[in-house]
């Protein structure tokens, strides 16, 4: 599945979730959906912890899986609601990191 098939997808549970939140409450605001992936980010966090021994996980990796995949759609999602074009914008910010992290390499006494 490529990048504008996973967007497609993640619309679509938007879609399914505004049809059922307008149901039993109202639509969330795109601030709100920014605080979900905050949320989604601090259950990463747990699980990546967990997976180092740190912390007990009684999903297992597959709870990991989950959140990666949780976390995903959230970026997708917000991507979208702010028209951002996110292959094209990582595609660019790959290529400036690696000029820096290249130019940085190439001087050791350079700061980092």
């Amino acid at each position: 599945m490529n990048l504008d098939e996973m967007r497609q997808q993640a619309i679509e549970i938007r879609d399914l979730y505004d049809e059922l939140n307008r149901r039993d409450r109202r639509v969330w605001r795109t601030d709100e959906f920014m605080m979900g992936f905050v949320g989604d980010v601090g259950d990463l966090a747990k699980l990546v912890m967990a997976e180092e021994g740190a912390r007990e996980n009684p999903g297992g990796h597959a709870a990991l899986e989950h959140e990666l995949a949780d976390c995903l759609w959230s970026v997708l999602i917000l991507s979208h609601l702010y028209q951002v074009d996110l292959a094209d914008a990582f595609r660019r910010t790959m290529t400036e990191l690696k000029a820096s992290i290249t130019a940085q390499l190439a001087d050791p006494g350079a700061p980092t």
